[in-house]
Order: structure tokens, then C-alpha cells, then sequence
């Protein structure tokens, strides 16, 4: 950055002369905050998303918690391969809980955009109250309670955790969109006719997306934690599954023996939330300021 001296009616001026704008290196620069939370999400996707297709056959059993003999990490409790068990196990977390997060959206906009623009109070109470209902009860008890019911298996347990978020979801969506609703331009919409969809979606949904970008990585940790829990539980699941959460549980009294087993599972949890919490504040970072923003 250079320092001009320029003359004016009054004497001297310095001026702050500084380098061209460039909206690619800006956009460039705004992509880059992305990229921690993408590496961090992108190993345990990868490995449930692509992982079955690498897995192979099951092959003969070893002996329980052991390392080495032909197996990278060792053996689990039962004796089978834990890489393979590895990359078997993922799926299933991932998916329950992408889908969960995506249908408790699907509910929750529509629901909270019409508590936060409508004028009809009525309306407003017969949607909200029997959320509050729904509220109070905590979400592992219907977990556990809808599967002592029934075995929901994937499709059905992405929708129990998807319905036990929607009560938080739907009072972020509103308190958001009341706060975007109260400002003066959507007053100014209004008196210009324009449409419900339009204000909603043209003005209060931008006004709202930093909200909601935090909120979705915070929502699709606690359903990770939800499903990861349900299954720590062996609830839904069965006691010796392919699955992240089950080796945790059933692998943790051999930790001392064969840490692995333990280990492996629990960091691929750890930065599957890790990571959508990254990408949720890369979204809400505000853009780096050039010289033509100052």
C-alpha cells in the first residue's frame, strides 16, 4: 500500500493509494475459509459414503482384541477385522443423521416463516403450542420408547430424530424471521403489494441465512450425537453391527488390550461433528474487506 501526497485548496492531503480490486483474488480468499472444515468433514464422509465399496469379504475370524496378524487395526470383540468393520460402519451414522437434519428443516421453515409473518394470532398458537408439547420431552426417551415400540431401522430412525428436532428448529426459524420481519424494508414490501413468497423468501430468507447456517451445523451435530447415542445404547441397532457408535460401546472394555477398535470409530465421530461445525462458521466468517469496501 502506498502514500500520496496530494494538493489541495487547504494544503497538503495524504491520500491512501492502494492496490487494484481484484474480485477474483477476493473470491478466492472467501473460498479458502472453507477449506479446514471440508478436510475435516470430507475424511468421515468419504469413508461411509465409499468405504462399503472397499471393504470386501468378511473373511475367517481371528482371535478377539489382537493386533497385527494380517489385520492393519487389529481385531474387535468378535474377532473381525476392525478396518473393515471401519468402513463398513459409517454409512449409517452419516446418512441417519443427514437425513434427519434435511426433513427437520423440511418442517421447520415452512412452520417458523409463517409464525414470524403472519399477523393472525390464532394461527401463530395452534402451530407453536403443540411443539412446546413435544418440547418437553426429552428426545433420547422417544428415541428409546419408539424403539422398544418398533425396530424403526435407518429410514424410521432418521425420521424419529428428525421429529424430536423440529421444536428447537421451528423456534430458530421464527425468532430469526420476527427479528427480519420487524424491519422497516418488509413494512416497505408490503405497502408495494408485493407477495407473501416474495417477502418471505426474497427478503426475511437472506436476512436469516447466517442464523440458519450456524444453526444447521449445530443441528446436524446433535443429531449425529442423537443417532451415535441410540446406537451406543443398542437401541435400533443390532448388539454387533457394522456401526461406529456399537464399536464404541462394545470395544470399550478391551481399550488397554487393543485401543484401535476404540479409538478409530470415535475419532471419525468426533470430526464428522467437528467438521460441519467448521463449515457452519466458515459461512457465518463475513467476507475479507478490500481497499474498495474501506
Amino acid at each position: 500500500m502506498a502514500v500520496a501526497v496530494a494538493r489541495s485548496r487547504r494544503g497538503l492531503k495524504r491520500v491512501v493509494v492502494g492496490p487494484p480490486h481484484d474480485p477474483a483474488r477476493t473470491r478466492a480468499r472467501s473460498a479458502l475459509r472453507y477449506v479446514p472444515g471440508l478436510l475435516v468433514l470430507g475424511v468421515p464422509l468419504l469413508i461411509a459414503l465409499a468405504g462399503p465399496l472397499f471393504a470386501g469379504d468378511a473373511g475367517p475370524r481371528g482371535t478377539s482384541l489382537t493386533t497385527g496378524d494380517g489385520h492393519p487395526l487389529g481385531t474387535d470383540f468378535t474377532g473381525r477385522d476392525v478396518l473393515r468393520e471401519v468402513l463398513l460402519g459409517g454409512r449409517s451414522v452419516v446418512t441417519v443423521a443427514l437425513a434427519a437434519t434435511a426433513l427437520t428443516y423440511a418442517v421447520a421453515l415452512p412452520i417458523g416463516f409463517v409464525c414470524a409473518l403472519t399477523r393472525r394470532t390464532w394461527l401463530e398458537e395452534s402451530l407453536m403450542r403443540p411443539l412446546d408439547v413435544l418440547l418437553s420431552v426429552p428426545s433420547l426417551l422417544v428415541v428409546v420408547l419408539v424403539s422398544a415400540a418398533v425396530q424403526p431401522g435407518g429410514a424410521g430412525a432418521a425420521v424419529v430424530v428428525a421429529v424430536v428436532g423440529i421444536p428447537d428448529a421451528v423456534r430458530i426459524v421464527r425468532a430469526a424471521g420476527a427479528e427480519a420481519a420487524s424491519r422497516p424494508a418488509v413494512e416497505a414490501l408490503r405497502l408495494q403489494g408485493e407477495s407473501w413468497a416474495r417477502t418471505a423468501l426474497g427478503y426475511v430468507g437472506r436476512a436469516m441465512g447466517r442464523t440458519l447456517a450456524a444453526d444447521i451445523g449445530v443441528r446436524l451435530t446433535g443429531a449425529v450425537h442423537l443417532v451415535a447415542t441410540a446406537a451406543f445404547l443398542g437401541v435400533g441397532v443390532a448388539p454387533d453391527a457394522a456401526d461406529w457408535a456399537v464399536m464404541v460401546d462394545r470395544n470399550r472394555t478391551g481399550l488397554s488390550v487393543q485401543p484401535w477398535a476404540t479409538v478409530v470409530p470415535a475419532l471419525l465421530i468426533v470430526a464428522l461433528t467437528m467438521g460441519g461445525n467448521l463449515l457452519a462458521d466458515a459461512a457465518l466468517a463475513r467476507p475479507p474487506r478490500t481497499e474498495k469496501d474501506r
